[in-house]
């Protein structure tokens, strides 16, 4: 009896074994593609004074960064279903190298906010592709994990990257940073290509026609990407402003802020993993969801409400985020559970609706500064959070 146990615990081990290499593949791309935006955040001010323009002004490069990220999902996602996800996921990096390095050599701001666009059309390309390659090449009970593995990647640009970029900013400044961004990119694409050249197993993808964008847009996905797009407006008011709003303040350096956001991107970290498990292991997804969001809305009311020192900021940024980060793997995994004839169009929907809520973040961030101050992101990002919340949990009747 024990000898069949062990047979069964083995058989059972290697059926539930992640593909690691192209985890890793595909979390170097998602940490890729948010560095690409995200490590402008503790720039904002020098790329200001750089171009002559606003603080506002550079922080909506996010903004119209979003709107050709989502418009060329879409297309990638029925493509994808259509044609497979290689062409996509290869091609994007190189386009995303070659205009992070117009970005760097541009001389004003409206050349920089050009091959922003650019590069944001060229993001989309590749951003939804690599989670429609990893649900199609795992099994359903390991799309939590194996999802929340692969948006790891962004919680890495805020853990290394942005930290890094601003260390390494301070010497070469942000148009070298971006130089250096322009290289990863390639890596990349290198990365992806080696991990993808077996197709998966089980894969009937040969649809000879485009997808149907009403085929994937049924009720349950309609609700799910709205919480999406709520979840990303919480996430990414802090994620573009958090540097800022430590240097404003409690009046930091460059390189000061870099520790405070190494610890905030820990917490996004540590979320996401955990959040991934619940994911797997937990039936409820949706109530995960909602209670990961509205503990977020309460820390930030905490964050921007009540700042009597530093350590205590720093400390609610990472309560913030860490909450934040539970809830997007149950998300992911309920959108990567969609039949596989459809899954890219999802997944490229999903990296629409992320871009929409970028693109309010970013917006209503900026407005949020102009009119009322840091004071007013507490309410707003409480306010988001409980209606994600509120959506998932009438989702679940």
């Amino acid at each position: 009896m024990g000898g069949i146990l062990r047979q069964f615990a083995g058989r059972l081990a290697v059926g539930e074994r992640l593909p690691w290499p192209l985890l890793a593949a595909t979390s170097l791309a998602m940490f890729t593609v948010s560095a690409s935006g995200t490590t402008r955040a503790p720039f904002l001010i020098d790329m200001a004074r750089d171009l002559q323009t606003s603080v506002p002004l550079i922080a909506n490069l996010v903004a119209i960064n979003s709107i050709t990220w989502g418009i060329t999902s879409i297309f990638a996602g029925t493509g994808a279903d259509r044609w497979g996800t290689r062409p996509f996921f290869i091609g994007g990096p190189v386009g995303l190298a070659a205009a992070t390095v117009g970005v760097a050599t541009a001389p004003s701001f409206l050349s920089v906010a050009v091959w922003a666009t650019i590069a944001g059309g060229f993001c989309g390309l590749f951003s939804g592709t690599t989670f429609t390659e990893v649900s199609a090449r795992v099994l359903p009970s390991q799309q939590g994990r194996a999802l929340g593995w692969v948006m790891s990647g962004q919680s890495l640009t805020l853990l290394i990257g942005v930290p890094l970029a601003a260390w390494v900013g301070s010497w070469i400044g942000w148009r070298g940073v971006n130089l250096c961004i322009a290289g990863l990119a390639l890596l990349t694409t290198a990365s992806l290509f080696a991990t993808t050249s077996r197709r998966p197993s089980g894969s009937t993808r040969t649809t000879s026609r485009m997808p149907s964008l009403n085929a994937a847009l049924s009720r349950p996905v309609i609700r799910l990407l709205v919480m999406g797009i709520a979840e990303r407006i919480c996430y990414g008011l802090v994620a573009v402003y958090y540097a800022t709003f430590l240097q404003a303040t409690y009046a930091l350096a460059l390189d000061e802020v870099a520790l405070p956001l190494g610890i905030f991107a820990l917490g996004n970290i540590v979320g996401t993993v955990l959040g991934g498990q619940l994911a797997d292991r937990l039936p409820d997804r949706l109530g995960i969801f909602a209670a990961a969001m509205l503990s977020s809305g309460v820390a930030a009311l905490a964050l921007f409400g009540w700042q009597p020192d530093l350590q205590t900021s720093v400390a609610l940024g990472f309560v913030y985020v860490f909450c934040n980060a539970i809830a997007r793997p149950s998300l992911m995994a309920s959108l990567g559970s969609m039949p596989e004839h459809v899954r890219g169009t999802v997944m490229g929907l999903n990296v629409t609706a992320n871009s929409i809520g970028w693109l309010g973040a970013a917006g209503l961030g900026g407005w949020m500064i102009g009119s009322f101050g840091f004071g007013g992101f507490g309410p707003l990002a409480a306010a988001t959070a409980l209606l994600g919340g509120a959506i998932a949990l009438v989702s679940r009747r």
